[in-house]
């Protein structure tokens, strides 16, 4: 079996397991899992999946911020560069939700290119659920406001990084202001 391949089952083995029994938000509470598989194949369709790296980091981005693992286990399962990843996408969970909120905005222009890939296609995931599973206690200010920031943190560095990614993203936007407005 070829070493990406490996690499990539492994890494959504782990996040299989530590996320077990985590749920989306939406009213259908679907796997977490899901999202993390979404996020994993809109990353391997960027420059026909040729980094394999990246994409075992999309299984594994939120694996330390959700405290399912700790970044010294990641980087000894799956190396330097996948944890520099996952830690790039990390969020400080201690300061209040809307100081998170504006520290991704402010933040994202300086991480490398692949953790701003990797928030894009994390960002195209969660916007789609909003569209298509919302949170049954959100009102239509809430998402609206989920969205919006969203917008903020793909534009505030996410831009250029792939124009497929960004078209979905434009796509669920779009989707949602449209509903929106019906």
């Amino acid at each position: 079996m070829p070493l990406a391949i490996r690499l990539i089952s492994r890494a959504a083995d782990f996040a299989a397991r530590r996320h077990s029994g985590q749920a989306r938000k939406g009213r259908s509470g679907s796997p977490y899992l899901n999202h993390l598989a979404e996020v994993a194949a809109l990353v391997a369709g960027t420059a026909d999946g040729a980094d394999a790296e990246l994409v075992a980091a999309a299984w594994l981005h939120d694996v330390v911020e959700d405290e399912h693992a700790t970044a010294d286990e990641v980087e000894a399962l799956f190396g330097r560069r996948i944890c520099g990843l996952v830690q790039e996408l990390t969020d400080d969970m201690t300061p209040p939700k809307e100081e998170r909120k504006r520290r991704q905005v402010e933040e994202i222009g300086a991480k490398s290119p692949g953790a701003r890939l990797l928030k894009l296609a994390d960002k195209v995931s969660n916007v789609r659920g909003v569209n298509d599973d919302p949170p049954a206690d959100w009102s239509a200010d809430e998402l609206r406001s989920y969205v919006e920031w969203a917008v903020s943190v793909v534009d505030a560095g996410c831009r250029g990084i792939d124009g497929g990614l960004e078209a979905a993203f434009d796509s669920e936007v779009a989707r949602l202001n449209s509903a929106a407005t019906s």
